[in-house]
């Protein structure tokens, strides 16, 4: 690591820097190995430390993650990532806390975490990698596997409806909500900075192949040949279109939804103009309704980016409210002071 003159500075770091002595293990061909390299790029870029940054996971393929970074890090149990990482960030708010955290981790056994987290609005940068399938466990289906999946664990297909993680996440309220893919270096950079530098709860699924037991789940809409009539930028401030030349827009279909139409059809002044900083997430909500699947064409990038109170700058505020009236707590004299309590 080089040090620039100033002690106080945060050091100049390279990609290199922030890689650990650890040998990578994920499958040839994995996803996952693209997601780290994003992120492992763009951390120096955004002025943090490494003693300053951790990176907490569960179980999983992806939550193998903390392993390959020069940073903090716990490879926590199955679910409670976002428990974990929110107890430290409360009690150091002055640290960069990630979470990594798959389709299955995040959204059934730890479903309830992830949706409390968001709600509280805890300041975390939670990484949702989504391959729509169990990698680790050898290919049983998850809570995003599409109805009729035939898997190992439902060999007949899948009954049950999948979860949607953006529209999760916009429904527990999260002040920032995005999507990337990992076939996009730059377009998961650019998302991960957004997610970062946001004061609150930020969440990103990332598309993510496994090309061992769901190859291809994501090409009909992430593969070079067909991105551009198949992925929907949201930039915010502008219409809603896409297509190689822009043909095709997102307009709203007057029944609290939008719909694809081709812009010459109704005129560019008909299509929805996104707002990722409206307070009210209806808009955003209908854009992630708008593809039922990886195979119909699917907005990306940024869904909401909305201001909310964060919850440790509360608690602080509340604990610093309490002191200011009662003073200074002992906690010695707490512990032995008997089985019980008074709290006035």
């Amino acid at each position: 690591m080089t040090v620039t003159a100033s002690e106080s500075s945060v050091p100049v770091t390279t990609r290199k820097d922030w890689a650990s002595d650890q040998e990578v293990r994920w499958c040839p061909g994995c996803g996952d190995y693209s997601i780290l390299t994003a992120v492992q790029m763009l951390l120096p870029e955004l002025g943090v430390r490494r003693e300053n940054t951790v990176f907490i996971s569960g179980i999983g393929c992806a939550a193998r993650f903390p392993y390959y970074m020069s940073t903090y890090g716990m490879h926590s149990i199955h679910g409670r990532a976002p428990a974990i990482a929110t107890g430290l960030a409360l009690s150091r708010p002055d640290l960069d806390v990630w979470v990594v955290s798959g389709d299955g981790d995040a959204l059934s056994i730890g479903g309830n975490h992830l949706i409390h987290t968001m709600r509280r609005n805890v300041n975390l940068t939670i990484l949702l990698f989504n391959n729509q399938i169990y990698g680790l466990t050898k290919g049983q289906f998850s809570p995003t596997s599409e109805l009729g999946k035939i898997t190992k664990s439902t060999p007949f297909g899948s009954l049950d409806t999948p979860f949607n993680p953006v529209s999760l996440a916009l429904g527990a309220e999260a002040s920032f909500v995005a999507r990337t893919h990992d076939m996009d270096r730059k377009h998961m950079m650019e998302t991960f900075r957004r997610a970062h530098d946001h004061h609150g709860a930020s969440l990103v699924e990332i598309y993510q192949n496994c090309n061992v037991f769901n190859d291809g789940a994501f090409e009909h809409i992430t593969g070079k040949d067909v991105r551009a009539s198949m992925l929907i930028p949201l930039e915010h401030g502008k219409p809603v279109r896409f297509g190689a030349d822009g043909e095709r827009g997102v307009v709203a279909d007057g029944r609290g939804g939008v719909s694809i139409v081709n812009v010459a059809d109704v005129g560019e002044d008909a299509l929805i103009v996104h707002d990722e900083h409206a307070e009210n997430p209806a808009l955003a909500f209908a854009l992630s309704r708008l593809a039922t699947g990886p195979h119909s064409p699917t907005p990306i990038g940024v869904f909401r980016d909305v201001v909310r109170p964060e919850y440790g700058d509360q608690l602080a505020d509340q604990v610093d409210a309490a002191i200011a009236k009662k003073g200074p707590g002992d906690l010695a004299a707490l512990l032995s002071s008997g089985a019980t309590w008074v709290v006035e």
